[in-house]
């Protein structure tokens, strides 16, 4: 064998080890019928959690009040979540809040990704934390740290289905709004928790909610 074609050979070879080493496992991270592995939260305890949140023909609808969300009862870290998002009637506010940390708040410790119309894609560190974006490091030493994306917004209209992508490996957490990089952090100070999909203002619907675990 002439050694061009070996060392391309030994060369292909390498590439399908490494390829082989980086498979993922995809899991339904919501089920498409109930709400099996999640667990709601609302400040007042008198709230009907089954009136805020509900399913209907493979679609999670969110009343949006009051405050509060429903969340994995697992922690996860190293994963890309897939989900699909649009608003009923008005747009409004609402949040992917990655890496939750215990005790269940309306504001807990978290990275969030923004669904705030006109922003998704912002970064915002709720509660005490620390993430660095085009090199700049931001500690947040308030209840809230806003850090924009990078692009115009990506968002499709009032009714139309958006997706988010949002990679979580390490310290590092970069998130895709309708395929478009909207932001990309690095050395975060939260690597693992639960994933927290918000009730914050008006109707919203989910969809399609999957994970891709890192080996």
């Amino acid at each position: 064998m002439p050694k061009c074609v070996r060392y391309l050979a030994i060369s292909f070879s390498l590439i399908l080890l490494v390829l082989c080493s980086c498979k993922s496992k995809t899991i339904q991270l919501w089920n498409g019928k109930d709400f099996n592995g999640w667990k709601f939260f609302v400040a007042d305890s008198k709230i009907d959690v089954n009136k805020v949140w509900s399913i209907k023909n493979g679609v999670i609808h969110c009343k949006g009040v009051p405050n509060g969300y429903m969340r994995t009862e697992s922690d996860y870290s190293n994963y890309i979540l897939y989900l699909e998002w649009r608003w009923v009637e008005n747009e409004s506010n609402s949040g992917i809040l990655l890496h939750a940390q215990e005790p269940d708040l309306v504001w807990p410790r978290c990275i969030e990704c923004q669904l705030k119309s006109g922003n998704a894609g912002d970064f915002v560190l709720i509660g005490a934390g620390t993430i660095t974006v085009d090199g700049e490091k931001y500690t947040n030493t308030e209840r809230f740290l806003a850090i924009p994306k990078k692009q115009e917004s990506t968002e499709k209209q009032i009714g139309k289905w958006n997706s988010y992508k949002i990679i979580c490996r390490d310290d590092e957490i970069t998130c895709y709004v309708n395929n478009v990089l909207q932001n990309r952090g690095t050395q975060t100070s939260l690597t693992k928790g639960k994933i927290c999909i918000q009730s914050e203002g008006a109707p919203i619907e989910f969809r399609n909610i999957r994970l891709e675990l890192f080996d």
